[in-house]
C-alpha cells in the first residue's frame, strides 16, 4: 500500500516539475483577470493583482492609437508603441501583447532579444531588412521583407530591423506574452547602470580602452 502510494507521489511531483518547466505565461483558469495596483482589492495573479470582477468595465480591455504614428525623431529613427499589461490591463493572464513600429528612411532596430516572448513581425507599409542569430553555432537568418510579408523571431534570441528604403516604413509586431520584455544589446553592455568593468568589455570585444570608454558614454543612461 505505502509502496503504491509513494508511486502516485512520484509521478505527481514528475507532472507538476513537467508543467513548471514548460510555461512561459501561465494558462488563464478564469475567463480575465484585469490587473490592478490596488492590492487591498484584489487577488494576486502572474506579477499583478486581479480586480473584482463585479468591478470590470469594457475600458479594461481597451485600447486607442495604434494608428498615430510615433515620432522617429532620435538615434535610431525609430519608434515603438507598445500596447502590453502595462498599459491594457485586460491583457494580464492572456498571455499576448502587440507592439506599432515606425521607422524613419533606413532607420534601425538595433540588436535586441525579448526574453520572455516569440514576435510575429508584420510589415504594413515600406522595405525591411530583418533578421536573427540562433544560439551556438550563431547562424544568422535574414530576410527582405515588403508590404503584406510576415516574419518571426523566435523567443529569446538576438534580432534586429533596418528600414532599406528611401521612405518610412511601418510594422506590428505580436508576441506571446503579456510582457515579453526587452534587453537591447548595446544599452545593456555599454549602458548599464551602474557601468561594466571597462576591463571586461575590452576583452570581450576586443576594443581599444577609448573606444570602450567612448561607447560607455555614448549609451549611459540619462
Amino acid at each position: 500500500m505505502m509502496k503504491g502510494f509513494s508511486f502516485l507521489v512520484t509521478m505527481a511531483i514528475f507532472a507538476l516539475a513537467s508543467s513548471l518547466a514548460s510555461a512561459y505565461d501561465p494558462s488563464p483558469l478564469q475567463d480575465f483577470c484585469v490587473a490592478i495596483n490596488n492590492f487591498k482589492s484584489g487577488v494576486f495573479v502572474n506579477g499583478n493583482f486581479c480586480k473584482d470582477p463585479a468591478q470590470v468595465i469594457a475600458n479594461d480591455f481597451f485600447f486607442s492609437g495604434l494608428n498615430i504614428p510615433g515620432n522617429t525623431r532620435n538615434r535610431n529613427g525609430l519608434n515603438i508603441t507598445l500596447v502590453n499589461v502595462d498599459n491594457l490591463a485586460g491583457l494580464n493572464t492572456l498571455g499576448i501583447s502587440l507592439a506599432r513600429i515606425d521607422y524613419a528612411p533606413y532607420a534601425l532596430n538595433p540588436p535586441h532579444t525579448h526574453p520572455r516572448g516569440t514576435e510575429l513581425l508584420v510589415v504594413i507599409e515600406g522595405t525591411l531588412l530583418a533578421g536573427f542569430v540562433t544560439s551556438d553555432p550563431n547562424k544568422l537568418f535574414t530576410k527582405v521583407l515588403n508590404k503584406g510579408d510576415v516574419f518571426i523571431f523566435p523567443i529569446g534570441l538576438i534580432h534586429f530591423q533596418i528600414n532599406i528604403g528611401e521612405t518610412a516604413a511601418l510594422a506590428f509586431a505580436s508576441f506571446n506574452s503579456q510582457n515579453p520584455g526587452l534587453i537591447t544589446i548595446t544599452n545593456a553592455v555599454f549602458g548599464s547602470n551602474p557601468p561594466i568593468n571597462p576591463d571586461v568589455l575590452i576583452k570581450a570585444f576586443q576594443l581599444d580602452k577609448g573606444v570602450v570608454e567612448y561607447l560607455q558614454k555614448a549609451f549611459a543612461p540619462n
